[in-house]
C-alpha cells in the first residue's frame, strides 16, 4: 500500500440538519430559487410525518463509517452531500488535508444519469484535480451480482408476508428524472433501472413485477413515468390484492422511502382496497458494505 491514503467520498443526496435548516437546503435543492410558503410548508409537512426530519445523513454517515472499517488501514473515507454540509467539495478537500494522492468517487446510488450522479463526480473532480489527486469513479452498479442478490432476499422477504392466497404485484421503483435525461446517457436511466428489475425478478423467482417511478420534482417539465401511484390505482382493475414496493434506486431509508412510500403510496393503496409492503432499505447491512468494499476498491 502507498504511503499515503487512497481517499474515498461517498456522496449522497443530504437532508438537513434541523427545521431551521429546511429552508436553506429547499433553496440549495432549487439551485438558489427560494421555495413558495406553499412549497415550504409541504416539505416541512412531509418531514413531520416521517418523525421531523429524513435520517438521509446519519444513515449516510453510518455507511460512510461501516466502509471506512472495512477499508480498513491506508484509507481515508469521507462523507459528503449534494445539497447540505458536508458538501461534496468540503469531503474532498478533507481528503486532500489527509494527504489522499488519489480519490475514489462513489455516489449512493446504483443507477447513473448526467442529471444526477454526474453532477456529483463532476463537483468532485473540479475539486480534487487542481489539489493534485487523480479522481477515480465507480461506475453504476445497478445489476452488481451482490446487489442483486441483497434486493432479491428482500423481495422473497417482502411477499412472504402476503397471505399465501393474494395475488401480489412487486414494483421496483427508482428516483424519476426529467425526460430530458434520456438524451445523454448511454444506458439511459431507465434502462439501467430495467436491467436491475430483470435481474432481480430472475433471482427472486418472480414473474408478476413492474418498473415504476416514484418522487417526481415539482417541475412543469415531464418526468420519466409511469408514476409509482399511478400504477398502485390501476391495479386492482388487473386482479391484485396486493403491492410490494423495492425501491431498488435508494440505499438507505430516507424521505422518498420513509414518506413517498410507506405514507403516501401506502394511503393510495389503501383508498384502492391493497395492501401494501415494503422491501426493507439496505442502510449499513454488512453484506451492502461488502459490496461497496468491492466496488471502491475495483476502481482505486
Amino acid at each position: 500500500m502507498d504511503e499515503y491514503p487512497v481517499g474515498v467520498v461517498v456522496m449522497a443526496y443530504g437532508s438537513p440538519a434541523s427545521t431551521d435548516d429546511v429552508e436553506a437546503y429547499y433553496t440549495h435543492v432549487r439551485r438558489s430559487r427560494p421555495p413558495t410558503p406553499e412549497l415550504l410548508a409541504d416539505l416541512l409537512r412531509r418531514y413531520e410525518a416521517i418523525g421531523g426530519l429524513s435520517p438521509l445523513t446519519a444513515r449516510t454517515q453510518a455507511q460512510a463509517d461501516a466502509l471506512a472499517a472495512a477499508l480498513g488501514e491506508g484509507w481515508a473515507v469521507e462523507q459528503s452531500n449534494k445539497h447540505a454540509a458536508p458538501f461534496i467539495e468540503d469531503g474532498v478537500k478533507a481528503l486532500a488535508r489527509l494527504g489522499a494522492r488519489k480519490v475514489v468517487g462513489i455516489v449512493l446510488a446504483p443507477h447513473a444519469s448526467s442529471l444526477s450522479t454526474g453532477e456529483y463526480h463532476a463537483r468532485a473532480r473540479e475539486v480534487a484535480v487542481p489539489s493534485g489527486m487523480a479522481y477515480r469513479i465507480v461506475a453504476p452498479w445497478g445489476s452488481e451480482p451482490a446487489l442483486v442478490e441483497l434486493l432479491a432476499e428482500r423481495v422473497r422477504d417482502g411477499l412472504a408476508r402476503f397471505p399465501p392466497e393474494a395475488r401480489v404485484m412487486t414494483l421496483i421503483t427508482a428516483h424519476s428524472l426529467p425526460e430530458r435525461s434520456l438524451d445523454y446517457d448511454r444506458p439511459t436511466y431507465p434502462e439501467q433501472l430495467e436491467a436491475t428489475a430483470v435481474a432481480v425478478a430472475e433471482r427472486a423467482g418472480i414473474s408478476e413485477w413492474r418498473v415504476g417511478w416514484q418522487s417526481a420534482g415539482r417541475t412543469p417539465e415531464p418526468w420519466i413515468g409511469p408514476d409509482l401511484l399511478e400504477i398502485i390505482r390501476g391495479l386492482p382493475a388487473e386482479g391484485y390484492q396486493g403491492v410490494l414496493v423495492c425501491p431498488a434506486g435508494f440505499v438507505s431509508d430516507h424521505l422518498e422511502v420513509l414518506y413517498d412510500v410507506d405514507i403516501e403510496a401506502r394511503a393510495v393503496a389503501e383508498e384502492v382496497g391493497l395492501v401494501l409492503e415494503r422491501t426493507d432499505s439496505l442502510n449499513d447491512d454488512p453484506a451492502f458494505i461488502a459490496l461497496l468494499v468491492e466496488l471502491v476498491r475495483g476502481a482505486a
